[in-house]
């Protein structure tokens, strides 16, 4: 089969389209034929090394890259008694989505509906559930809440503040460009910043009132956390979820507390999704919104597999209006 691997960590031109053999399921397993595979951050992450000593996302050498993927299960190794063959489905958090075939613990798969394509399901497996969780887990959105979404027409912003809007919040956005604001307006969002142009920290108290908001989600990491940190009102939270700009390499508690005994925390996707029943409820929250036209993944491009490190250098450039996926078969 066809795969994209790295050897070594490093940039883009670290991946590798090679020619492997294709993979076999063990006990609990199933071997999926890819259709889609999702590009994400994290894909990024681990080509580069930053999650090198993860315990979460490990990361060993050589080993094809790809966290997210959709297609049709081929067969079932001993024990998997849910799938079958010809079944179609969908994961996340199972490495090696950038292959024609991938090998996935079966309780991570979640059927995907016909009516519900495999681009769509591989745009919403990663980001959607992140977005999910985001909203109902790591704060649960209720109707009035005030929200900062950073990189709001980034393909988890976009879910983001359309999924804030439909637990009725008002969503507060931050983006790199008047059309990028054009896009997170029309995902839903209220108000966006041109954070290039404008201290995005001021306007959230300017756009408040001087209240701030409940929660802030921020993706982008150095260059934003600090400032985050000061448009959460007193005892809100903001969650670190990403590091588009660096990784950020500590918080000090004072300053949480100087900015009103804020509440943070810096999750990993994986603790969201812990078990099959999580899993397949957030994914069958995410179709069932498709499938009633309140949800709208929107796919940027689909990019044949050998194309993958274009692919990232998009993403690293901030150059993506939604998701890019990987055209597999």
């Amino acid at each position: 089969m066809r795969a994209v691997q790295i050897a070594a960590f490093g940039g883009a031109d670290a991946l590798t389209l090679t020619e492997t053999e294709a993979p076999r399921p063990g006990p609990g397993e199933a071997l999926v034929r890819v259709s889609r595979a999702g590009v994400n951050f994290i894909d990024v992450y681990m080509r580069s090394g930053v999650y090198a000593r993860s315990d979460t996302y490990r990361t060993p050498l050589p080993m094809t890259i790809g966290m997210e993927g959709a297609g049709v299960v081929e067969a079932v190794g001993d024990g998997v008694s849910d799938w079958a063959s010809g079944a179609r489905v969908a994961y996340c958090l199972s490495r090696g989505s950038y292959a024609e075939y991938a090998v996935v613990p079966a309780w991570r798969l979640v059927p995907v509906p016909e009516s519900v394509s495999f681009e769509q399901a591989a745009a919403l497996m990663l980001q959607g559930s992140t977005a999910h969780y985001l909203t109902h887990s790591a704060y649960r959105l209720r109707p009035g809440d005030v929200c900062l979404v950073h990189a709001g027409a980034g393909g988890v912003g976009q879910i983001l503040i359309q999924l804030a809007k439909l637990r009725g919040a008002t969503v507060i956005a931050t983006v790199g460009s008047p059309e990028k604001a054009k896009i997170a307006t029309a995902r839903g969002a209220d108000h966006c910043i041109l954070y290039r142009e404008e201290d995005f920290q001021a306007r959230v108290r300017e756009i408040t009132g001087g209240s701030c908001v409940h929660v802030a989600y921020d993706s982008v990491g150095k260059d934003t956390i600090h400032r985050s940190i000061r448009c959460v009102r007193r005892r809100g939270l903001c969650v670190l979820f990403g590091a588009s700009s660096g990784i950020v390499p500590s918080i000090e508690p004072i300053e949480l507390a100087e900015a009103g005994s804020v509440f943070f925390t810096r999750p990993h996707l994986a603790d969201y999704m812990a078990d099959s029943d999580e899993i397949r409820g957030r994914a069958r929250d995410l179709f069932a919104a498709v499938e009633a036209g309140r949800l709208d993944p929107v796919i940027q491009e689909a990019l044949p597999l050998e194309a993958a490190a274009r692919a990232h250098r998009m993403l690293e450039a901030r150059e993506t209006r939604g998701k890019i996926v990987l055209a597999v078969a």
